[in-house]
């Protein structure tokens, strides 16, 4: 029977644990990541990336959900954990270790709102990130170098698109991932050789510029191509 006493342990932080999470998002022609400004602790008022402590009777997994959940509301994201950041230094006076994970979203489906622990939450230009707190930014560095190295192995990176895209779209987030300029024609062909494109009987609407036809990611078709030995390698 569980007393009181050790249901309010449980409800207890892990002191010297924590979680951080970098939130990507593609906006048009930019990638972004999600920085939040501390309303209270030693960093209050400073940026950095969305985190907490995580409590006694939460797996890192658990806690990573949750801490995501508190901001955004979104519940059951793909997350995935990147490593555990072990320096010493990182937290001036007290051994933290903090455990890093990342997620990518399509920031129209989300209401980014501040909390409790949260001042501000404010999207930033992979190109513009400010200086962060402790070893944030050494943190989102790894992070952006794992990216990059999934999205040539695995179709990560449509999570980051509305459902229904063109191909200049799909490249330039290719582009701004992987930092490089590609080729039109030959991304083209290679993206549609891979089969995993449904072409849509649409086409773009409200545009300046001629419509460009749309496409939707078939996860099915992916799923099955993968179990017959299919290898996604951009």
């Amino acid at each position: 029977m569980t007393t009181k006493a050790q249901t309010e342990i449980n409800n207890t932080a892990i002191e010297g644990i924590t979680i951080d999470c970098v939130i990507f998002s593609f906006n048009k022609e930019s990638l972004e990541v999600l920085l939040v400004q501390h309303a209270e602790g030693e960093s209050v008022g400073k940026w950095g990336l969305l985190g907490g402590w995580m409590k006694t009777e939460e797996s890192a997994d658990d806690a990573a959900q949750r801490i995501l959940h508190e901001l955004t509301s979104m519940d059951n994201i793909y997350l995935e954990q990147l490593k555990a950041f072990t320096n010493p230094k990182r937290v001036i006076e007290r051994r933290v270790v903090t455990i890093g994970y990342y997620t990518l979203i399509n920031r129209e489906d989300y209401n980014i709102t501040a909390s409790l622990t949260v001042r501000e939450a404010k999207w930033h230009k992979i190109k513009d990130i400010p200086d962060l707190i402790f070893d944030h930014n050494e943190i989102l560095d790894f992070s952006l170098m794992h990216l990059q190295n999934r999205v040539r192995q695995a179709p990560i990176g449509f999570n980051l698109l509305p459902e229904k895209f063109t191909l200049l779209q799909l490249m330039h987030l290719y582009e701004e991932i992987l930092g490089i300029e590609l080729d039109k024609s030959n991304f083209r062909r290679k993206i549609l050789h891979m089969k995993l494109l449904v072409a849509l009987d649409e086409k773009q609407k409200d545009v300046s510029h001629r419509a460009a036809k749309l496409y939707k990611f078939d996860s099915e078709i992916y799923e099955k191509l993968t179990q017959k030995g299919f290898n996604f390698e951009f």
